[in-house]
């Protein structure tokens, strides 16, 4: 488990599964296949062996009771990232949740540790920036968030980043994520098949990361 200095630190881990797989063929994203191991279990993996409390947002928790996992809808009937982020604050018993999806195969311990042990008292936000910008989706969160998440989502304002404006933000910069990471694969995300099958190859050819890709 991540060790925390100070009580505040205490941190949930969430994944998002809510999503509808549009771009997917329908499919549900958390059960692709990366050789022997589907992504949900490769996430479960990570977070088991750094979070005491797990929970996990969808609208389908019946395709999950085998997982030992906190299992919550959103709050407010509409599909996004926001609410299912406001979701697993509104239900963590911890002042702080890192919050990733469904579809990140490559997620790796030593990256959801780093941003845990950033977090800070004061501090809303604590979230990893590439060159290719901020990773909402593989960042901590305290649940002082949960009103302006709430009032954004009441007015339909549904982008996440909008919302950095009016928090505290630590930005954890590209040079510290490839220390863990050197190919920053943790932030890699599958949105279609094209998606899927790229990673598939690219990844098991160039890096080695996968010994049987099927």
């Amino acid at each position: 488990m991540v060790s925390c200095p100070h009580s505040v630190t205490a941190c949930t881990g969430v994944i998002l599964a809510g999503g509808l797989n549009t771009r997917f063929s329908g499919m549900n994203k958390a059960f692709m296949r990366f050789g022997s191991h589907r992504v949900i279990d490769s996430i479960f993996d990570v977070f088991s062996s750094v979070f005491e409390e797990i929970i996990l947002v969808t609208h389908q928790p019946e395709d999950y009771l085998e997982w030992n996992a906190t299992l919550v809808t959103d709050v407010y009937p509409v599909r996004s990232s926001l609410t299912g982020i406001h979701a697993g604050l509104f239900y963590s018993r911890t002042p702080f949740a890192f919050v990733t999806a469904c579809d990140m195969p490559f997620l790796k311990k030593k990256i959801v540790e780093t941003v845990v042990s950033r977090i800070e008292p004061g501090v809303a936000v604590v979230i990893p920036e590439t060159a290719g910008g901020l990773e909402p989706l593989c960042a901590a969160y305290s649940r002082d968030c949960l009103p302006l998440m709430a009032r954004r989502i009441q007015a339909k304002k549904f982008q996440i980043k909008k919302i950095f404006q009016k928090l505290r933000v630590k930005k954890i910069p590209e040079a510290v994520l490839r220390q863990d990471d050197p190919e920053l694969i943790s932030f890699l995300n599958i949105n279609t098949d094209q998606d899927y099958s790229k990673a598939k190859e690219t990844l098991a050819q160039k890096h080695g990361l996968l010994s049987s890709v099927p």
